[in-house]
């Protein structure tokens, strides 16, 4: 018998949520040759990522997953080997009651948000016993060996550097979506929320030496872009010029091929959790728009990475990496940021690949996942 799992999301914003969920679906499928139910509250939300998905439909099976809307009222199910509630989404208490009931012991496991924070290896793996007898498990990703690891296919790297080193399918990739390279451009994808530091950025791309040419997946960002071009309401496939800057809208693209984007990029700037993570993955230089938080708790979260992260830099590129971060997330002027940035990008992009490389010594998310269950039973 195969050994069940359910992962069960609740869709909050952003995609970051379903996009964690439905990769780590899809790997557990793939990779481990388990039967995975995901169960979501938004397939609207899925169809973005997922194209070929139905949001009509009660039950549907996408790349080896079994999708399924979560119902309101909850309707019975049998429960799973192991169950997960993706980021302390409440289980239907039935689905509780069931997991409770079930004469084989079952495991929950609460996946939580990314954090390179210290605390997190001391949290990690933790029980907590509930009132009807069931055991949760809280479980961390992490970038350290103490943590549950990220997310990342058995095959992803060599995947990528294949990718990087075909000049032909990187050709082929952009001009599927649109974009035609400009020789000698450094090519920057921009994935963000709303900032208002975004206008002082692009007038230091437009003032360059060097043309950039920028990127933009549709998102929210979008309406900060428009404002600073002083233009209608932008759509994929849109094109703009502002001096050494030369701006395109792409459309909404789904995971696969948003890693290929990120591969395709000499710089990637990125939000939330899920592309964070890729663009690591993409081994080139990278910026990160973190998800704001009540009482700015998200700063310890992006003080604690850039700490870990920026291990090995000479100090000079260690404080131009930093005051880029910091000052993109403050919403504060970039231009002096970028500019420390640029003189020091060769050290920071061998920095990037040599960042990827150490978390890829460590076991992945799915990986650490499916061995917490096996040494739990």
């Amino acid at each position: 018998m195969r050994v069940t799992w359910d992962i069960f999301c609740s869709v909050v914003d952003n995609y970051g949520d379903i996009g964690v969920t439905w990769r780590l679906a899809r790997q557990l499928a793939a990779e481990h040759d388990v039967a995975v139910r995901l169960w979501l509250d938004d397939l609207g939300a899925f169809v973005r990522l997922c194209p070929q998905a139905d949001r009509q439909a009660a039950q549907q099976w996408r790349q080896g997953v079994e999708v399924r809307q979560w119902p309101v009222p909850w309707q019975s199910v049998p429960s799973a080997d192991v169950v997960i509630e993706a980021f302390a989404c409440e289980l239907p208490g039935a689905y509780v009651a069931a997991m409770a009931a079930r004469p084989q012991k079952v495991l929950w496991l609460n996946l939580e948000y990314l954090s390179a924070e210290d605390w997190v290896e001391g949290c990690h793996g933790l029980p907590s016993l509930q009132s009807n007898g069931l055991q949760k498990f809280f479980f961390f990703p992490g970038f350290t060996a103490g943590s549950g690891g990220l997310l990342r296919e058995r095959e992803l790297l060599a995947r990528r550097r294949a990718f990087q080193a075909d000049p032909r399918a990187r050709a082929d990739f952009l001009q599927g979506l649109g974009v035609t390279p400009i020789a000698g451009a450094r090519l920057v994808s921009l994935f963000a929320y709303e900032n208002r530091a975004l206008a002082s950025w692009l007038a230091a791309l437009a003032a360059d030496t060097r043309v950039t040419q920028l990127l933009v997946p549709e998102g929210r960002i979008l309406a900060d872009l428009q404002a600073w071009l002083g233009c209608a309401a932008l759509v994929a496939g849109d094109r703009q010029r502002r001096g050494q800057l030369h701006v395109q809208v792409l459309p909404f693209v789904e995971q696969d091929q948003y890693d290929h984007l990120l591969w395709s990029c000499d710089f990637n700037a990125v939000r939330g959790e899920d592309s964070f993570v890729r663009a690591q993955w993409a081994g080139r230089p990278l910026l990160w728009h973190i998800y704001g938080q009540e009482e700015d708790a998200h700063w310890d979260k992006l003080e604690a990475f850039l700490a870990l992260y920026t291990q090995g830099l000479s100090p000079v590129a260690r404080a131009a990496l930093e005051g880029l971060w910091r000052a993109w997330n403050a919403g504060e002027a970039m231009g002096e940021s970028w500019q420390a940035v640029l003189q020091e990008w060769p050290e920071l992009a061998e920095h990037a690949e040599r960042w990827c490389l150490q978390r890829a010594s460590q076991a992945d998310l799915a990986m650490a996942l499916v061995e917490f269950y096996q040494n739990w039973l």
